[in-house]
């Protein structure tokens, strides 16, 4: 059975004590899918996502004729093991009377990296998705590409977009990368085989460099001519149970159930906040998000392009819990020890956001709107969010059919009583069984209880996987 359209999340109320596995990143498994269909040899791909995002990529791949088989993966029931036939460089299927249709759905990586690959193959391939994927940048990806001397049909510089492929074409372009540093990596990814020369224009935020660093890292030690290739958990998506190891651990029932006090003072020890861990988390340096757990408790301000990626929505919905997203002080008598010290009602603020309004959905005023809703006060000036620890209640939560905004809310809901999740499948994008990881008991799950929020009845595990 599907999952209902409407869900409730029943607050814990105790402290939790588990390891939680996620699943493979998919900016990872996507870059990895590409150079695994340009290498020389069959590639074995482990611990690979496999959810919307990943779907349409494969997919897309086989329409260009890659053989790429899936198995299941006996660990995490959103990877699988992909074992992808290189071509060479040399896409098998071609076709210059009707364009080779490929469906990208709203996945970014996926729309941008195949609009570069294509351009090595020898005929006419027409890019689509859904109607928000049509909105979302790509003419300076066209430009580029345009420059190497590849025909790009489209209205608006936009999806849809028809690419007539004319296979390598040695040159040199050059990309800019403010509306999206997925425009290079797409560049780089095919540029090895289109023996292209890749100029990354101005100089990019920390979180840009980031993804372009993953995918030159990734080029260098990737095994062109066959092999294995393991991908990491992914940061952004274990970014959700860090930030609700510390929403239990600030709440009062734990604050009650022996939690030292002082006159207008509450410490929480360290190792509370730790409680809830995720398994093998990321060690490479690749993903930004990996940085996650080091924002916890939260700083006084925090950069989209400096600090994190998109897990900084994460620490923007902890942020506005009246616990939690207090400014915590390490206590200096008692270094073990955090403290809500003087000036715990000042806000946290957010900045450097504007590539939060061009993703899944305009994510900046979805979190503004949302958590006003809950009782936050929010204010947002320019591209920043000023996000002050508020008491929430109970609220219905749009999700504008964004995979995170409904992962970030439904974490809150562990603690506040009430909140309903409006479309809770889609979080299929990147992380299908979320709602299983939640429910499941300790210690490999959280121990929610999830009901639909129609009838109050709670939703059986076999229920809970977004498909």
């Amino acid at each position: 059975m599907p999952l209902p359209e409407v869900i409730e999340i029943v607050p814990v109320g105790r402290l939790v004590r588990a390891e939680v596995t996620v699943p493979g990143s998919k900016s990872i498994t996507n870059r990895a899918l590409v150079l695994a269909a340009l290498g020389n040899g069959t590639t074995v791909l482990r611990n690979a996502l496999w959810s919307e995002d990943t779907q349409v990529m494969v997919e897309a791949l086989r329409a260009l004729g890659i053989v790429a088989d899936v198995e299941a993966d006996p660990h995490e029931n959103c990877n699988r093991t992909i074992t992808v036939r290189g071509c060479g460089g040399r896409l098998p299927m071609a076709s210059w009377v009707e364009p080779i249709d490929l469906y990208v759905g709203n996945a970014g990586t996926a729309a941008r990296f195949l609009t570069a690959l294509v351009c090595l193959g020898r005929g006419r391939y027409r890019l689509h998705g859904t109607d928000r994927m049509h909105q979302r940048p790509q003419s300076g990806l066209f430009k580029a590409l345009r420059s190497l001397g590849y025909r790009i049909e489209s209205s608006n510089d936009r999806l849809p977009a028809v690419v007539h492929g004319s296979g390598p074409r040695p040159g040199h372009c050059r990309v800019e990368v403010a509306e999206s540093s997925q425009f290079a990596s797409a560049l780089l990814l095919a540029g090895a085989v289109g023996q292209w020369t890749v100029e990354i224009a101005g100089s990019e935020p920390v979180e840009e460099q980031g993804y372009i660093e993953m995918t030159r890292r990734m080029i260098e030690c990737f095994p062109r001519t066959g092999g294995e290739f393991v991908v990491e958990p992914d940061a952004s998506s274990g970014s959700y149970f860090v930030g609700a190891g510390w929403l239990l651990a600030t709440s009062d029932a734990v604050r009650a159930s022996g939690l030292r006090t002082e006159t207008g003072r509450v410490t929480l020890p360290e190792e509370n906040a730790k409680l809830v861990a995720v398994k093998d988390w990321p060690k490479t340096n690749w993903q930004l998000d990996a940085r996650f757990p080091k924002y916890v408790p939260l700083p006084r301000e925090v950069s989209r392009a400096r600090d994190l990626g998109d897990s900084i929505m994460t620490a923007v919905v902890l942020a506005a819990d009246v616990d939690s997203g207090r400014i915590w002080a390490l206590d200096r008598d008692c270094p073990c020890v955090y403290v809500s010290g003087e000036g715990c009602d000042r806000p946290v603020v957010f900045t450097q956001l504007g590539r939060l309004r061009l993703q899944e959905c305009e994510r900046v005023v979805g979190l503004r709107t949302e958590l006003q809703k809950c009782g936050a006060k929010v204010v947002e000036s320019g591209d920043t969010l000023e996000v002050w620890p508020s008491r929430l209640h109970a609220a219905e939560i749009e999700t504008y059919n964004d995979h995170r905004m409904a992962m970030c809310f439904s974490i809150l809901g562990l603690k506040v009583p009430g909140l309903k999740i409006k479309n809770p499948a889609c979080v299929k994008k990147t992380f299908p069984d979320f709602y299983v990881k939640l429910a499941q008991p300790e210690p490999t799950g959280l121990g929610a209880t999830i009901l639909d929020a129609r009838d109050k009845r709670i939703i059986g595990m076999d229920e809970l996987v977004a498909e």
